[in-house]
C-alpha cells in the first residue's frame, strides 16, 4: 500500500510541475507571467530601476500594423466624449510624415482635441515598431491654447533630446500582468507607465460593438489618476476614461480611410 502511495505522490508532483510550466493560453499565445520573454514589454521597457531601453534602429520597420494599434498613413480615429463635464471632440489622424529620431523613421500622428468645433489642444505624436511587432512612443510636440494662439507645451519631449527615453505605446504580445513604461522625461513630468489588465468584452461605442478587447491601465506616479483604455483587434483604441481622478472619458465615433 506504502509503495503504490509513493507512486501517486510522485505522479501527482510531476503533473503538477509540467502543468505549472505550460502555462495557459490567451489568444493561442503562452500566457504565464512567472517568466517573461527577454522581448517582452516589461523586459524591454521595464518600469523599475535606471531606465535604459536598448534601441537599435536596424530592429525597427517602416510601418505599424500591430493589430491593436494599426496606424495607416490616411487613417482617422474620430472620438467624443467629455473632460470634466466639458464635451469635446478628438480627432487622430495617421500623417503621411515621417520623423527621423534616434536614426528610426516615425510615424507622425496629429492629435487635435476640440471644443464646440474649435481646437484647444493639438499633439504630434511619433511611433515606430520593432520587428518583433511592439509599438514604441518616441517623443511628441504638444500644443496647447494660449491667449488664442497655440504655444508648445512643457511636457513636449522627444527621446535623446535632455534625457528623454522611449516607452512601449501597445507590446507585441500583451499578456495580463505585463507592466511596462510609455514614456519617460523627467523634465517634463512625463514618466507615464501602462499594466496589462487582460481580455474582456468592452462597452460598446459609436463605431460598433466587440466582443474581445485588449484591456490596459495608464497612471503617471506624478499624477493622481489611472485611466483604462480598450483596444480591438483590427481596429485600435475604440475607448479610454478615467476611472480614478477627474471625470474623462471617450469612445471612437468613427473610423476613416
Amino acid at each position: 500500500m506504502l509503495g503504490r502511495l509513493t507512486q501517486l505522490s510522485t505522479a501527482i508532483v510531476l503533473l503538477a510541475v509540467f502543468a505549472g510550466g505550460c502555462g495557459s493560453s490567451v489568444g493561442g499565445r503562452n500566457s504565464s507571467t512567472s517568466v517573461r520573454s527577454p522581448s517582452s514589454a516589461s523586459s524591454l521597457a521595464p518600469i523599475h530601476g535606471p531606465y535604459a531601453p536598448s534601441i537599435d534602429p536596424a530592429s525597427f520597420v517602416d510601418t505599424v500594423d500591430n493589430p491593436l494599434w494599426p496606424l495607416e498613413p490616411g487613417t482617422g480615429f474620430h472620438y467624443k466624449g467629455t473632460r470634466g463635464k466639458t464635451p469635446q471632440t478628438d480627432d487622430e489622424v495617421v500623417t503621411h510624415q515621417t520623423k527621423r529620431i534616434l536614426g528610426i523613421s516615425c510615424t507622425v500622428v496629429r492629435d487635435t482635441v476640440a471644443e464646440g468645433g474649435r481646437p484647444v489642444e493639438r499633439t504630434f505624436d511619433f511611433y515606430a515598431q520593432d520587428k518583433q511587432g511592439n509599438v514604441w512612443y518616441l517623443g511628441e510636440d504638444s500644443y496647447e491654447l494660449r491667449h488664442g494662439k497655440f504655444v508648445r507645451a512643457s511636457d513636449s519631449w522627444r527621446s535623446g533630446v535632455d534625457g528623454a527615453k522611449p516607452g512601449i505605446i501597445i507590446p507585441a504580445d500583451p499578456r495580463p500582468g505585463d507592466r511596462y513604461r510609455q514614456e519617460y522625461y523627467p523634465p517634463g513630468e512625463a514618466l507615464d507607465e501602462a499594466h496589462v489588465l487582460g481580455y474582456r468584452k468592452p462597452p460598446q461605442v459609436p463605431y460598433g460593438a466587440f466582443k474581445r478587447s485588449l484591456v490596459t491601465s495608464e497612471f503617471s506616479p506624478l499624477e493622481p489618476q489611472t485611466e483604462e483604455k480598450y483596444y480591438v483587434r483590427g481596429v485600435g483604441e475604440i475607448l479610454e476614461r478615467v476611472v480614478k481622478g477627474h471625470h474623462e472619458e471617450f469612445r471612437l465615433v468613427s473610423v476613416t480611410h
